[in-house]
Formats: C-alpha cells, structure tokens, sequence
C-alpha cells in the first residue's frame, strides 16, 4: 500500500456550541465571517472565503467529552500590525480578552480571546505564511 496523495489543508473545524445565535453573531458581525449555509435553525455553516466552520447547537444533556480537548482555534492575520488592530476593536465590543498581543519566540505575533460560548481563539500573524486563496 503506498501513501495518499497530499491533503488540501484544514480548512474544517465543527463545534458544539449552546449558545448559537451569539456565537454566529460574534463570528459574523465582530471576525467578519459570512454565513455559507443554514440548513436548519440547528447549523449553520461560516466561511472567510477560503475555509469551512460548523457551528452546531449542543443538545441540552450537552457535557464536554473527556476522550476529546479542543486548545484553541486560530485566525491568521496578514500582517503583524493586524494583531494589535484586532485586539483593540474585540476588546471595544466588550469580547472576554485571554491574553495580551504579544511576541512569541518563533516570530509570530498574536492575543488570545474567548466566543460568546467560552471556545477560545488566538488571532495571529504568522510571517511567510503561504498565502491562501479564497473560494
């Protein structure tokens, strides 16, 4: 058996959330996501041109699995100077800050904030990041 031919990247996260309408809210209105789809009051489907992220309403009973742990998720910016123009317009809309924009040791710039459901999200800018292409 020989290996797959390379994979096109990740471009899909899905996540239970309870609280729905805040968090496409906030990652319509505040990160500048559209929505892709709605299929149902339930789903809804998010993209920034070149990604796919599922947002999906946590049933009531809902409870974290201890089989699987969710770190963060990350937004890549284009340019440094971006970081700290995100970090200032999340933290005027009143958005739960983590942690400051600050330098890391591998070059990369970036802050950490949390969604209306507590899933957190670092905003960072990466230096020779291949670039992407939309949809």
């Amino acid at each position: 058996m020989h290996k797959p031919a390379p994979h096109a990247g990740l471009r899909h996260v899905a996540l239970y959330v309870k609280n729905l309408e805040t968090c496409v809210d906030f990652y319509t209105r505040l990160l500048g996501m559209t929505i892709d789809w709605q299929p149902d009051p339930d789903n809804v489907y998010l993209t920034s041109g070149c990604d796919n992220f599922a947002l999906h309403r946590a049933p009531k009973n809902f409870t974290v699995s201890g089989d699987q742990h969710l770190d963060h998720i990350g937004f890549f910016l284009t340019n440094r100077r971006e970081v700290d123009d995100w970090y200032h317009w999340l933290d005027a809309a009143k958005v739960e800050m983590k942690a400051a924009p600050r330098d890391h040791r591998d070059g990369t710039r970036s802050f950490y904030c949390a969604d209306p459901d507590g899933n957190i999200i670092q905003m960072i800018y990466v230096p020779n990041q291949p670039k992407i292409t939309s949809k």
